[in-house]
């Protein structure tokens, strides 16, 4: 009876952590926090758009509005190729759609397919703090851009979750 009922807590605990974490992230895109973020990408991109690459220089500003503690736009094309990267300059240039983060996710296709299926979104995965090296789950909102050059390309921030 004892046995059974041990079962019967673990199996209602494994489902709960099925539909709770999801939730979590559902919360937090809510989150002040959040909503700050989509408004930074929202603008970021809108500068993408008008300005193209010679945008990103701004972007690379340490304490502007865009480059300020944790929080950094990064642009990337549709490919995969970081385009712009404030807090990873080394990975500009570089493609990293099949990188995989800690848990085997490769959010950068995961990227690409919010901003030509949906336009814009939020993607979870985990990704290092500026700074840091082992990875913390991070949510990020990304949207699709068109560069005045015609060359489409996502547009990104997020916020570390606690």
């Amino acid at each position: 009876m004892k046995r059974l009922t041990v079962t019967a807590f673990l199996s209602f605990c494994g489902v709960l952590c099925l539909f709770v974490s999801p939730a979590f992230s559902a919360d937090a895109t809510q989150s002040k926090e959040a909503k700050g973020i989509v408004a930074l990408v929202d603008k970021a991109a809108a500068l993408t758009e008008s300005k193209g690459k010679t945008a990103f220089s701004e972007f690379k500003k340490k304490g502007s509005e865009w480059l300020k503690g944790e929080n950094y736009v990064f642009i990337a094309d549709m490919n995969g190729v970081i385009l712009m990267h404030p807090a990873n300059p080394e990975l500009e240039t570089k493609s990293i759609l099949d990188l995989k983060d800690a848990n085997g996710k490769a959010f950068m296709r995961e990227f690409v397919e919010t901003a030509k299926t949906k336009g814009s979104g939020w993607v979870e995965y985990m990704w290092p703090k500026p700074g840091e090296k082992t990875p913390s789950k991070k949510l990020s909102y990304i949207k699709r851009a068109k560069l005045p050059t015609g060359e489409t390309a996502l547009v990104g921030a997020g916020i570390y979750l606690k």
